[in-house]
């Protein structure tokens, strides 16, 4: 009987955190726009698992990961849930949209670059599907929001996912464990997040004259 190594638990936990991650960004994010129930949990679901079904239709791992296997949706709706029932807690952290948003981002831009490797994409393409599959999630959430996505405006936000996934993608070329690159990775991008949201680092803007 074929045993399965620890690291693949491992992996999949990480995987989960970030899902529940996103889950609970776009929960709260729903809850602070006065939206119902089914809304908060839409929004929950939505946001956790967009990023990688439009990872794996373009790598095509079809039917995507999410649509597959039924528990990455039942770990959002739960996520879902417990934000609606309990979200008075939550917003005792400080932003806490914020906060999960950059903690599902690192997970997700890792492993959706680790993902891509395994499905023989080049290293530079697979840190580009990395960060697709950080950002797609938030670009939903926001724009189901009739907000501007916050990929789009000045901040530290893809870039830091394409640090991420970099660090993924060296890891895989030096022959660094997986979950060793995951969590490095993962990890940098949420310091990177976090950062520039406290230090408010930003890319840099056009500058239009003032007579437009």
């Amino acid at each position: 009987m074929q045993t399965i190594p620890a690291s693949f638990f491992l992996i999949q936990l990480l995987n989960g955190s970030g899902l529940l991650a996103f889950a609970i960004s776009g929960a709260m994010l729903g809850v602070r726009k006065e939206f119902d129930l089914f809304g908060v949990i839409v929004l929950a679901v939505v946001t956790a698992v967009s990023g990688g079904i439009l990872r794996d239709v373009l790598i095509g791992a079809v039917p995507p990961e999410s649509i597959k296997d039924w528990h990455g949706v039942a770990l959002a709706l739960m996520a879902g849930l417990l934000s609606f029932r309990f979200h008075h807690f939550l917003e005792r952290l400080r932003h806490p949209v914020l906060l999960f948003d950059a903690a599902g981002l690192g997970v997700f831009a890792a492993a959706g670059a680790q993902k891509a490797l395994e499905f023989g994409l080049d290293p530079f393409m697979a840190a580009i599907l990395g960060v697709i599959s950080g950002i797609g999630g938030g670009m939903v959430r926001d724009i189901l929001c009739a907000q501007v996505p916050v990929v789009l405006r000045a901040e530290i936000y893809a870039s830091a996912a394409f640090v991420g996934a970099l660090v993924v993608v060296a890891g895989e070329r030096l022959g660094v464990p997986a979950l060793e690159a995951l969590l490095l990775g993962a990890g940098l991008t949420f310091f990177l997040r976090m950062m520039a949201l406290y230090r408010n680092w930003a890319l840099p803007k056009a500058r239009r004259s003032a007579q437009e």
